[in-house]
Parts: structure tokens; C-alpha cells; sequence
């Protein structure tokens, strides 16, 4: 008996009775020719009473089983039963066979043609459908099982309680510079005299165990003078907190704690000479408020000349800024720039806003924040812990700050009508003279003012270094050995 059309419907043959007749008596089966394998007999059927009604959709058809005639001896295959009238050529699916009058002898079913390769993606098609479809069900299930959860349906979901109990993040990764910086950063409170007075945040870290933390000056600015400052580490513990030593030219202070708890880790200082650019950096703060936030990126350039405010409206400080791109923002100033072994290289101290200017305003980042090199930062740092008060190296010059792209030029006069050129001073002992125009310092080319602050105070007092400069259209060199000033006035 064939099985190729076993479970799927057989449409009616139009030519056969609407009731079979009584079929005759099968004849007796003969015996089967030698070399043939005798086919299963085919059990006697009882015709039935009323036609067979027709199949709903979706139920499988019986197929009514049949007696096979026993063919004469030598008598040829019959030939394949033709198409179904109006059925399209080797089209898919074939027509189905057409089914003998009860009783006649039952024709051999030619086999399926094959299924032509232009439908194929078709196939494939219907398969895509399908599986999308059954992805849908299954997330419907899934959201079933979980709102009914109680009903005897056990969730797949892990518990956090069944992962690893002692995950380590390996050396070097943020994830662990982090977790080994974050007790050592500060957020610091900072609020001015008077039962009104306004307060704002920034971020510190420890400088040594004996309590001290450094900072930016403009962000201590504010209470410095009456007010109060707490510094609070990132366990939650609270500390009262004062001021050592200001300085507003570098835009660096220093605090004490009150009480300073015993076991502070201070961060490691690293050298931001040896920085290069695209070298890793994490900054930890507390942008807009935000305690213990981190944030990386990479040195995106040295040496950048920046002029910020100290928060209060006064003096300026400059810089000679290591630039990166980690996200800075209001409340991050202060706190460290990283490298990636965990090291300070420098203090976030300003960012660049959508409104041109540099330092601390309300603008977010944009991914030009600036630092002050760690190198600069700790020699200040030091001098303010000895004596409380900043020291500056001078070339002895009054230079014009509103110029730029041509050099710092040396102005006609000082302010107050005083010289412009200290008498017996370092510049004056090189033979500059107001009106030259300083072009280079110590290799570093000078377009402004500024710029030129800015690399004079990478140095210390005492320095030689070479000044290239313009005078009457012609160039020249000179060597000065800078000389110092003390405090902001």
C-alpha cells in the first residue's frame, strides 16, 4: 500500500457513484510469479451504508482501503494516469492521483515530480515567517509563566545570590583603578560666611596622612574667608575642614581635616612630563553633585594654554593644561586625572563651554576638559604646606594679555605707569626691552600672553631658560634665569 498521500485529503473523483455499489467477491488470490514479493493482503471492505461525508479541515482523511485485482500473467504496467484536467504541467504540488471506481484494480501511483528550484525561496521564505513568528509565541509564554508564577510554573531566572561570591576585576581595568581611588577622592562642600551664605560642591583627594587635600582654589574660594568647608569620602564619613594655603595664579589649594581619621591612603603621584598623547585617563569627581562619579578617555593634547576664573571674580589663573577628553563637569574640579595604573597626573580644573570661554560654568561636557599637570601641581602644593603661601617664577616683564598670534609683546609701561621692564631684573639682566615681541620659550612657541604665563609657571624659580623674541624685524635668543614672587597681591 502506498504512503505518499497518507494524512493528507483526496478530493473526490467526479466519475465515481455518489454511492458504491456492492462490491463483487475478491477471486481467489493466486499465487504470486516467481521472483515477486507478495504484497500485504488487503483485508474484504465492508462498503458502507451512506457516502463517507466529507472531511473537515484540519482532520486527517482515511483512505479506504482497497482490493487488488490480480493482474494477468505478462500483462504491461498500465500507463500513469493523466493530469487532472485544467492542472498546470510539472506544476507544485502535483494533482493528485484520481481515485479508482470501487472495486476496479487499483493503478500503480506515479511518483511526485520534483519541486521546481524557482520556488524555492519561497520555501525559504515561509520558513523565516515561521520561526519569527513561533520567537513571538514564545515571549508570550515566557510573560505568561512569569505573571503566573504562583500557579506551579518555576521561573528560569538566576538569582544574583547563585553568582560567583568573590568576582575579581583584574589589574589594570577601570573597574579596579576605581575601586582602589574612589577612598581616596573627597567631595567637598564649600559654603561662605553669614547664616545666607551660598555653598557649592567640588572634589579633592588625599595629598599625605596627615589629613591634607588638594583642590582648586576656586573651588575653597568662596569660604576661605569666614565661611566653612566639610569634606566627605565615599564611605559617607563627614569631615570639617580648613584652609592651609591658596593659590590663585595656579588655581591650586590645600585643606586640612579636623580630626583626620587615622589609615588615609594618599594617591600616588605620577609624572606629567612622561604623559603622552592618547594615554588612558580616568577623572573621579562629583559632577553637578554627583559623588564618586568616574569617567574615562585619553590625553588628547599637552601644553594647552588656559586662563580660568577663580569662582569669585577675581585674579585669573593660568595653566599649561593637559587636555582630555573624559567627561568634566561643574562639581569635577579638583579632583584627579589618572592615568591607567591608578597614578594623578593631574587636576581637573576647567572645561571648554558652548559659550567660548574656559573655566566653571553651568555649560555640560563637550569633551574638552583641562588639568593641571600633577608635576606643577605638587611642587604648589608643597610650597603651601611649608608656608602657606604660593610662589611664583617672574622674567621680570609686564606683557600685553589682549594680543594674540603674534608672541606676548613687552608693554610700554607696567601698571601704574611703573616700567615694564624691572630694573635689574631677570629680563631687563638678558636685555629685553619694551616692545620686543617673545616668540618661543624654551622651545614652546608663544602666541599670546597668556600662553606665555602659562609656561613661565611650569617652572621653578631659579630656571634658566631659553626666550626667543622679535625686535626690529629681526630674531634673537636670549637666556634668563627667572626669579620668584611671593603670594597673590
Amino acid at each position: 500500500m502506498s504512503t505518499e498521500n497518507e494524512g493528507t485529503p483526496v478530493p473526490a473523483d467526479p466519475a465515481a457513484p455518489s454511492a458504491p455499489p456492492t462490491p463483487p467477491a475478491p477471486p481467489t488470490p493466486a499465487a504470486a510469479p516467481a521472483g515477486e514479493t507478495a504484497s500485504q493482503e488487503a483485508p474484504r471492505p465492508t462498503p458502507p451504508t451512506a457516502p463517507p461525508s466529507a472531511p473537515q479541515e484540519g482532520e486527517p482523511t482515511a483512505v479506504q482501503p482497497t482490493v487488488q485485482a490480480q493482474p494477468p500473467a505478462h500483462t504491461p504496467a498500465p500507463a500513469p494516469a493523466p493530469a487532472a484536467a485544467g492542472g498546470p504541467a510539472g506544476g507544485w504540488p502535483p494533482p493528485p492521483p484520481t481515485v479508482p471506481a470501487w472495486g476496479a484494480p487499483q493503478q500503480p501511483v506515479p511518483a511526485a515530480p520534483a519541486a521546481p528550484r524557482r520556488r524555492t525561496g519561497g520555501l525559504v521564505a515561509a520558513v523565516l515567517v515561521a520561526s519569527l513568528v513561533a520567537g513571538g509565541i514564545g515571549g508570550g509564554i515566557g510573560y505568561w509563566a512569569a505573571e503566573r508564577g504562583d500557579n506551579g510554573v518555576s521561573s528560569t531566572t538566576v538569582s544574583s545570590g547563585q553568582a560567583p561570591a568573590s568576582f575579581k576585576r583584574d589589574p589594570g581595568t577601570v573597574a579596579a583603578v576605581a575601586a582602589k581611588a574612589l577612598p581616596s577622592v573627597v567631595t567637598i562642600q564649600a559654603k561662605s560666611g553669614g547664616q545666607d551664605g551660598e555653598g557649592g560642591t567640588g572634589t579633592g583627594f588625599v595629598y599625605d596622612q596627615e589629613g591634607h587635600i588638594v583642590t582648586n582654589n576656586h573651588v575653597v574660594a568662596s569660604a576661605a574667608d569666614g565661611g566653612t568647608l566639610s569634606v566627605t569620602f565615599s564611605e559617607g564619613k563627614t569631615y570639617d575642614a580648613e584652609v592651609v594655603g591658596r593659590a590663585e595664579g595656579y588655581d591650586v589649594a590645600v585643606l586640612k581635616l579636623k580630626n583626620a581619621p587615622k589609615g588615609l591612603t594618599p594617591l600616588p603621584l605620577g609624572d606629567s612630563d612622561k604623559v603622552a598623547v592618547g594615554d588612558s585617563t580616568i577623572a573621579i569627581g562629583a559632577p553637578f553633585g554627583l559623588s564618586n562619579t568616574v569617567t574615562t578617555g585619553i590625553v588628547s593634547a599637552k601644553n594647552r594654554p588656559v586662563a580660568s576664573g577663580d569662582g569669585s571674580g577675581g585674579s585669573s589663573s593660568y595653566m599649561s593644561a593637559l587636555q582630555t577628553d573624559a567627561s568634566i563637569n561643574p562639581g569635577n574640579s579638583g579632583g584627579p586625572l589618572l592615568d591607567a595604573s591608578g597614578a594623578v597626573i593631574g587636576i581637573n580644573s576647567a572645561i571648554q563651554s558652548t559659550s567660548g570661554g574656559f573655566g566653571q560654568s553651568q555649560a555640560g561636557s563637550i569633551g574638552l576638559g583641562f588639568a593641571i599637570p600633577v608635576n606643577q601641581a605638587k611642587n604648589v602644593a608643597q610650597q603651601l604646606i611649608r608656608t602657606g603661601k604660593p610662589v611664583y617664577p617672574v622674567i621680570g616683564a609686564t606683557v600685553n594679555m589682549q594680543d594674540k598670534g603674534q608672541g606676548a609683546t613687552i608693554a610700554t609701561q607696567g601698571s601704574g605707569g611703573t616700567a615694564s621692564v624691572t630694573p635689574d631684573g631677570p629680563a631687563a639682566k638678558a636685555g629685553l626691552k619694551a616692545g620686543d615681541v617673545i616668540t618661543g620659550f624654551d622651545d614652546h612657541p608663544i602666541d599670546s600672553g597668556p600662553t606665555l604665563i602659562s609656561e613661565i609657571w611650569t617652572h621653578k624659580p631659579g630656571d634658566s631658560v631659553k626666550i626667543t623674541y622679535e625686535r626690529d624685524g629681526r630674531t634673537a635668543t636670549a637666556t634668563v634665569v627667572l626669579g620668584e614672587r611671593t603670594g597673590d597681591s
